[in-house]
């Protein structure tokens, strides 16, 4: 049986770093992606919704090698955790853990190289047909991070800015500083929140650096 591609495992410097800061140049990678606004804790909202999507899309491709057309170059792969690029309502860089319904964000979730335009495009209308689920909102994301400033943060989300002040500290440290803007606050989710205890989940922080 083929070993199946585990991103987890195979990109550990990109999905289980440390829980103090570390420096890491991210490269381009491809993503499923939904973009939104509002609080993402809101029952039946536009986030989970997206998230549903994503899943949707990506377990389609996932399981493709098991119907009656196979994609070109696919590769067995187990399906990447859920990502989130996050900011204000207006494109106002950072986050605000007291106001949420003002979020907007890009939900993704990390496909392998042999997902291209036409691959996606074959998901969309499966998960159309067999699922009855609008995939208008989705789209094919290729994206370089670059040069960013990581670290596990372990526990709640609304904990995550006590990690922040220690990546600042971290970049002030060694002659970098924040580039939010273009790029975003990021997290990406190694826990399923409905399973597992507050205090013990786990959520890579990503923020976007320049030196000086």
């Amino acid at each position: 049986m083929e070993q199946q591609l585990d991103f987890l495992k195979q990109y550990k410097e990109l999905y289980q770093p440390k829980t103090t800061p570390s420096i890491i140049d991210v490269p381009e990678m491809t993503f499923f992606a939904v973009d939104g606004h509002g609080n993402p804790n809101e029952p039946d909202g536009e986030y989970g919704k997206a998230v549903g999507l994503l899943y949707a899309l990506s377990y389609t491709i996932k399981m493709s090698e098991k119907g009656k057309t196979p994609l070109p170059g696919f590769t067995p792969f187990r399906v990447a955790p859920l990502e989130g690029f996050w900011q204000m309502s207006g494109g106002v860089p950072g986050v605000d853990y007291q106001n949420k319904d003002a979020f907007e964000w890009t939900s993704v979730i990390r496909q392998p190289d042999f997902v291209d335009e036409s691959a996606f495009a074959w998901a969309c209308e499966q998960v159309r047909k067999k699922k009855g689920i609008d995939t208008s909102r989705a789209r094919l994301l290729r994206f370089r991070e670059g040069l960013c400033v990581q670290m596990m943060h372990i526990g709640p989300y609304d904990t995550e800015p006590a990690s922040v002040a220690r990546m600042d500290a971290f970049l002030a440290e060694h002659g970098y500083r924040n580039d939010l803007g273009v790029r975003r606050h990021h997290e990406i989710y190694l826990g399923d929140p409905s399973r597992t205890a507050p205090e013990r989940l786990k959520t890579v922080l990503r923020h976007p650096i320049i030196k000086g």
